[in-house]
C-alpha cells in the first residue's frame, strides 16, 4: 500500500525530531488563471519551535512539479542541480544546510527560506561532495 502523501513524515537529525510535509501551491491572477507556482517543504520541530518552510518558487531556469515528465517531488535548475523532496536524504540535506546557515529550530515563529539559496549546497551534501557549511 502506498504512503499517504499528505501525512507528515518523521525525520530525526542530531537528536531532534521533526515532522515534514511537502505541498504544491499557487495563486490566481485577475482572470482566475494559476500563477506563482511553488513547492513548499515544511519541517516542524516536535515539542517546541516554529516550522521552517523551504519555498521553491517557479521561475526562469528552474523547475518544480507541474506534471509529466517530472516526478511530483522534483525541484531543480534546468542546467544544474536537483533534488527530489520525497526523499528523506534530500530533506535532511536541506535541513542541514538551513541549520548551518543559522536557522534555529527552537525559535517560536515560522521561518520562510528561499529554497533556491540552499539547493546547490544541499545537492552537493546529498551526493556526498560537500558539507552543509559549504558556501
Amino acid at each position: 500500500m502506498p504512503r499517504r502523501s499528505k501525512k507528515p513524515r518523521r525525520l530525526v537529525a542530531d537528536g531532534r525530531v521533526y515532522m515534514w510535509t511537502m505541498r504544491h501551491s499557487h495563486g490566481k491572477d485577475g482572470d482566475g488563471r494559476s500563477v506563482d507556482c511553488r513547492q513548499i517543504l515544511t519541517l516542524s520541530p516536535v515539542g517546541s519551535g516554529g516550522p521552517l518552510r523551504i519555498v521553491f518558487a517557479d521561475g526562469p531556469g528552474r523547475y518544480i512539479p507541474g506534471g509529466a515528465p517530472m516526478g511530483s517531488g522534483d525541484v531543480g535548475l534546468t542546467r544544474g542541480e536537483s533534488l527530489n523532496l520525497h526523499e528523506p536524504g534530500a530533506v535532511r540535506a536541506l535541513l542541514d544546510v538551513a541549520l548551518a546557515r543559522g536557522w534555529q529550530p527552537g525559535e517560536q515563529r515560522a521561518v520562510d527560506v528561499d529554497g533556491w539559496t540552499l539547493l546547490k549546497v544541499a545537492a552537493a551534501v546529498r551526493a556526498g561532495e560537500a558539507g552543509p557549511a559549504s558556501a
